[in-house]
């Protein structure tokens, strides 16, 4: 996927809040596999066995 300018955009995982690199996020430990990518013996369906999602940070 590619965004307006032509550049490659990283696809969302389930439970992204928001694309990679956008303003006002970051990575976050995946609360339902607590970071490890597992879940159940299983990969993480929530983040795709990273253990990270990208989640807002901040605000006001």
């Amino acid at each position: 996927m590619r965004d307006r300018k032509g550049e490659a955009l990283e696809r969302m995982k389930p439970g992204d809040e928001a694309p990679p690199g956008t303003p006002g996020t970051g990575e976050a430990l995946c609360p339902d596999c607590s970071g490890t990518g597992r879940r159940e013996g299983r990969e993480c369906p929530t983040c795709e066995g990273t253990g990270k999602i990208v989640a807002g940070i901040g605000g006001a």
